[in-house]
């Protein structure tokens, strides 16, 4: 192999691939960057077996080949480089490649490329959905996936397409996220899958401002659904199992609903997170309807420390119904409302024993539903 390429788009694609590589020690050649040089690109290529993620660059080739090298030296060796061309010149007999740029020479070790686990990615494309609304809705769900192994299936992000609909939900047994969107053509299957949380935060992560449209390939003969950016392609096995059914978990009704601006609720409940967190992040909500017709409400966001003092934090609110004095997890709250993306958030609530319901002002694509903590 011979060939070059700029410094900055290959310090790029050694970054973004190798956030895949499994550093373990379980299998070796799981923490290599498959590179090839052929034709006028250069294809870098890395996989954990659960997870497989390829990026292409533009390159002078001048001599096909194909290597392994150590994710970990190339990711540490490329910032160091200056922003000039990169010249790669494989030594075929050691498998040892000789880096050059500007003053800089490095000699890195590899391995035969054909030991390396076959990369595959689905080809045909099923449906094509904007970037920046795919990276939104992973977003708006992806936190509230478990971080635990205990439930395997609620560790991922539920996937279900239907007619011109795409749904996706996320669950951890505390808190359930759904966001929807309508696509912009119907896709003539049902599809309905669960796919692993750390894949869609790469999905989402490789989403930048030119990413137009995300291509979406559904499992065919092989159980893996691929993701198709602008010359990056991310295939990921999917996880077995039933997502549990939460549209039954939604409340239809409240006795309770509050309008707030949210960077204002954010605000006030960072500052009780700061005295929750001795109590587990034990935050109490107050929502206290108008005293009378043409007053604001007001709702009061507390957290508490017996060794540290208090916060108590107070948003103006339209509220309408009953008075409401309901605990969460601070925390909680947070994350949502750090991902909402919108200048008003609508609470909603059926009692202090019953769960809380967040959602976007104007918009019906999303749902947040939260339990209430036990005091």
């Amino acid at each position: 192999m011979i060939t070059s390429v700029l410094q900055e788009n290959l310090a790029k694609a050694v970054s973004v691939v190798s956030k895949v590589a499994d550093t373990g020690r379980h299998l070796p050649i799981l923490s290599y960057i498959h590179m090839e040089a052929e034709g006028s690109r250069l294809r870098l290529a890395a996989t954990n077996l659960q997870i497989s993620m390829t990026m292409w660059l533009s390159a002078r080739v001048d001599k096909a080949g194909a290597v392994c090298l150590p994710a970990k030296t190339l990711a540490e060796l490329m910032p160091t480089l200056s922003r000039e061309r990169v010249d790669l010149v494989l030594d075929e007999a050691t498998h040892t490649m000789t880096v050059t740029c500007g003053t800089t020479k490095s000699n890195i070790k590899g391995i035969d490329a054909d030991e390396f686990p076959v990369v595959s990615h689905s080809e045909d494309t099923d449906l094509f959905i904007e970037g920046k609304v795919l990276r939104e809705m992973i977003a708006q769900t992806i936190f509230a996936t478990a971080k635990e192994e205990a439930r395997p299936i609620l560790t991922g992000l539920y996937v279900l397409v239907e007619d011109d609909v795409m749904t996706m939900a996320a669950a951890d047994g505390y808190r359930l996220s759904v966001r929807t969107t309508k696509l912009t053509s119907p896709y003539p299957k049902r599809v309905e899958l669960v796919v692993p949380a750390k894949a869609m935060q790469e999905v989402a992560r490789n989403i930048d401002d030119d990413t137009a449209e995300v291509g979406i390939s559904f499992p065919s003969k092989r159980d893996i659904i691929t993701f198709h950016l602008n010359n990056i392609d991310i295939s990921s096995q999917l996880i077995e199992g039933r997502f549990p059914d939460f549209r039954a978990i939604i409340p239809r009704s409240y006795i309770t609903s509050t309008l707030m601006y949210t960077e204002d609720l954010l605000k006030k409940c960072k500052a009780a997170e700061v005295f929750s967190r001795d109590q587990g992040y034990f935050g109490s909500l107050f929502v206290k309807p108008p005293r009378m017709a043409g007053e604001a409400g007001e709702v009061v966001i507390a957290g508490k420390s017996a060794e540290r003092g208090n916060s108590d934090g107070v948003v103006e609110a339209h509220v309408e119904g009953e008075p409401l004095d309901i605990s969460f997890n601070i925390k909680y709250l947070i994350d949502v409302l750090g991902v909402l993306n919108s200048e008003r958030v609508l609470f909603q609530s059926n009692g202090a024993d019953n769960p809380g319901v967040i959602r976007i002002d104007g918009r019906d694509d999303f749902v947040h539903v939260i339990m209430p903590m036990a005091r």
